[in-house]
C-alpha cells in the first residue's frame, strides 16, 4: 500500500486539537492613533475587540517618529532591500541602525537579522563550530530559538535549572577546564516574567573562562536609562560578552540583532548561513527601528508608563483573586493549568468580551501551566483595565476555574 500522506497530516492536526493545542490565528487590523483597539474579522463580519497580549509593549509600533521614518524612507528607497546583505541589500539605514545597537549596549560592532529568532539560531549554531570542543550550558527555560540553535550547532548542551547557580556551577565545575564554554541565559523570562540573574551568571563566566551570552529581548528598550536592557538597569551590561535583542517588541517594528567585540560580530557576519543567505530587512524597516531606538535612547515616558500601567493590572488582578503569577517584571501570566480550558477561556473572552489574550500552552510552556500571557502597555487606560478584570472574573466563575490561594 502507497504511503497515506494526506492522513498522517490529518491524523497530526487532529491531535493537536483533541489536546487543545490547535493553534487558531485571530484575524486582527490595529487601528493607528487608537491602539490598542483594533479590528476583529469572523465570517459573520467585524467587531471592535482591545488588544491584551502583544509585544509592541512600548506601542512604538504607533509612533509618529516611527511611522514618519518609514514613510520617508519608503517614498525615498522603494519597498524592498533588493537582496541579501552582501548583494545590494545594504543600505545606509541598515548601517546606521548596527551602529545605534552597539551603541545602545556599550559594545563595539553590530549586526542585524531578519529576526529575534534568526539572530538566536544563526548566531548560536555559528558561534560552537568556530569553537570546537565547545559547550553550552543552557537556562532550561531559555527560548525555542536559543535551544534550535545549540541544537543544530552540534556541540554538547549542558542544561542548568532555571536561574540556578549553584546547579550551573557544579556543571562548569564538571566540564574540561580547557573546552570553550558558552553560558545562555535571558534577561526577562518571557512565559515566567521574571529576571535572570545577569551579574551572577558572569561572575561564574569570570571564574570557569566562559562566554556569555543574553538575549535581551523582552528587556531592550524597557529597562535601564537607555532601554538597554536589564543588563544596562543592572550596571553590567560591559560584563556580557554578546547581547542579542529584537526589534519587533518594545522597539515595535520587526528584525532581530546581536552585539558584541568586532572580531566575533564579523565572524557571524561572515560565516552564518541564516545570515549571509537572507534577504536583509527592507529599508523602511530599518529606518524605522532606527527612530524608534534612537526615540527610547533619549524618552523615558514610555518605560514608566509601562511600569506604572503593569504595577495597577497586577493589583486589580490579585484583588479579584485571579491566579497572577508572581511577576517582577511588566510581563502578567494568569496561570489556568489545562489547555482546552486555556483555549476556551481567550475564546469566551474574544467572541463575548471583545477582549484579545491568546492562550499559552505545550510546547511554549509546560504541560499543567497553561496560562493565559497579559501585557499592558502605556496606553491601556483604567477603563480598559477595569473592563477587563470584570471580564476575567466572570469567565473565571462561569468556568469554574481555581482561583488564587
Amino acid at each position: 500500500m502507497p504511503f497515506a500522506y494526506g492522513q498522517t497530516f490529518k491524523d497530526a492536526l487532529a491531535k493537536l486539537k483533541r489536546e487543545g493545542r490547535y493553534r487558531v490565528f485571530a484575524d486582527l487590523v490595529r487601528r493607528r492613533g487608537s491602539y490598542p483597539n483594533a479590528d476583529h474579522h469572523q465570517a459573520s463580519g467585524t467587531r471592535p475587540i482591545t488588544v491584551w497580549c502583544s509585544n509592541d509593549y512600548l506601542c512604538m509600533g504607533q509612533h509618529p517618529a516611527v511611522l514618519a521614518a518609514m514613510h520617508e524612507a519608503l517614498e525615498s528607497t522603494g519597498a524592498g532591500s533588493g537582496g541579501t546583505r552582501n548583494i545590494s541589500g545594504t543600505t545606509h539605514y541598515h548601517v546606521q541602525l548596527e551602529a545605534e545597537l552597539a551603541d545602545l549596549h556599550g559594545k563595539e560592532a553590530g549586526l542585524t537579522f531578519t529576526s529575534g529568532f534568526v539572530s538566536n539560531d544563526a548566531t548560536l549554531s555559528t558561534l560552537a563550530k568556530l569553537l570546537p570542543g565547545c559547550i553550552f550550558f543552557s537556562d532550561e527555560m531559555n527560548h525555542a530559538s536559543m535551544i534550535e540553535g545549540m541544537r543544530r550547532s552540534g556541540a554538547e548542551k549542558r542544561v542548568f535549572r532555571h536561574s540556578d547557580m549553584a546547579h550551573l556551577e557544579e556543571l562548569l565545575r564538571a566540564a574540561d577546564p580547557q573546552a570553550p564554554k558558552i553560558i545562555a541565559f535571558e534577561s526577562v523570562f518571557s512565559m515566567e516574567g521574571d529576571f535572570g540573574k545577569i551579574g551572577e551568571m558572569c561572575d561564574l563566566a569570570e571564574k570557569y573562562n566562559a562566554l556569555t551570552y543574553l538575549d535581551e529581548v523582552h528587556g531592550v528598550g524597557l529597562y535601564g536609562p537607555r532601554g538597554g536592557g536589564v543588563a544596562e538597569r543592572d550596571g553590567v551590561m560591559h560584563r556580557v560578552d554578546i547581547i542579542e535583542g529584537t526589534l519587533a517588541k518594545a522597539f515595535g517594528v520587526m528584525g532581530g540583532y546581536i552585539t558584541g567585540d568586532a572580531a566575533l560580530i564579523d565572524c557571524i557576519r561572515s560565516y552564518a548561513p541564516g545570515f549571509i543567505f537572507s534577504t536583509s530587512l527592507p529599508p523602511a524597516v530599518a529606518a524605522g527601528a532606527l527612530a524608534s531606538v534612537r526615540h527610547l535612547k533619549a524618552s523615558n515616558v514610555e518605560r514608566q508608563g509601562l511600569q506604572v500601567r503593569a504595577a495597577r493590572l497586577k493589583r486589580l488582578a490579585k484583588e479579584a483573586g485571579l491566579p497572577i503569577m508572581n511577576s517582577p517584571s511588566h510581563i502578567v501570566p494568569i496561570i489556568v493549568g489545562d489547555a482546552a480550558l486555556c483555549k476556551a477561556v481567550s475564546d469566551e473572552l474574544l467572541f463575548r468580551d471583545g477582549v484579545y489574550v491568546q492562550p499559552i500552552n505545550f510546547p511554549t510552556v509546560p504541560r499543567g501551566t497553561e496560562r493565559l500571557r497579559v501585557t499592558p502597555t502605556p496606553l491601556h487606560t483604567d477603563a480598559m483595565m477595569d473592563e477587563l478584570i470584570v471580564a476575567l472574573d466572570r469567565v473565571w466563575t462561569a468556568l469554574r476555574i481555581r482561583r488564587a490561594a
